[in-house]
């Protein structure tokens, strides 16, 4: 019988975790896609071994008085541990819309249900990525969305994968870019929003 390709791509990523050369395997699935169009799912694991295009959300939560709300990543995380990261962000999984993954990734790293997040702004396409990683090669869209949180709003992790949070001036924020404290994608998603508020704030001044 001839297999779909669902169920190649399965023996694919298999075969690769046989060899070793998935670091961990998810049980996650993720769209396989071409020219814009889905063509199949392959485990999460598998991905980046083979260099596939992946999605990735990130949210930059912004206080009403201009601080910045940024995340900690959990130290067991297998890609950049420990390092600061937007206030919430993830992949698109199978299926599933960049809307919804938006929503559900702030609701699970940040506690923040959909209600918080009603004025958020539309997600647009910041750059794809392309680097070398420890588990393989990253082809990824990182897509961004800013929203003004309601002062008095405090974020809380729900899934395991934040450390800690904060809420950044301008100066400490700024700071700890210098310092290389975020992660890369995180870095680039910060100043585009940064850039975005520039051009809109009255006069060109944003703080």
């Amino acid at each position: 019988a001839r297999l779909s390709l669902d169920a190649v791509l399965r023996e694919v990523a298999l075969a690769l975790r046989d060899a070793g050369c998935i670091r961990a395997w998810r049980d996650e699935l993720l769209d396989v896609m071409a020219e814009g169009q889905t063509l199949a799912r392959i485990e999460r694991g598998a991905v980046r071994p083979l260099g596939l295009l992946t999605q990735a959300v990130h949210l930059n939560g912004w206080s009403p008085d201009g601080r910045l709300w940024v995340a900690r990543r959990a130290l067991n995380k297998s890609t950049d541990p420990g390092l600061w990261d937007t206030l919430s962000g993830g992949l698109v999984a199978a299926g599933e819309d960049p809307e919804s993954a938006l929503l559900r990734e702030t609701f699970e790293e940040a506690g923040l249900p959909a209600v918080a997040l009603a004025a958020h702004g539309p997600l647009r396409t910041v750059l794809r990525m392309h680097r070398r990683l420890g588990d393989g090669y990253q082809v990824e869209n990182v897509l961004l969305s800013d929203c003004v949180l309601d002062a008095g709003v405090a974020p809380r992790n729900l899934d395991g994968e934040v450390l800690e949070f904060r809420c950044l001036a301008m100066p400490e924020l700024w700071d700890m870019i210098v310092r290389g404290a975020f992660t890369l994608e995180a870095e680039l998603a910060i100043l585009d929003s940064l850039r975005h508020r520039l051009k809109a704030a009255p006069g060109g001044v944003a703080f």
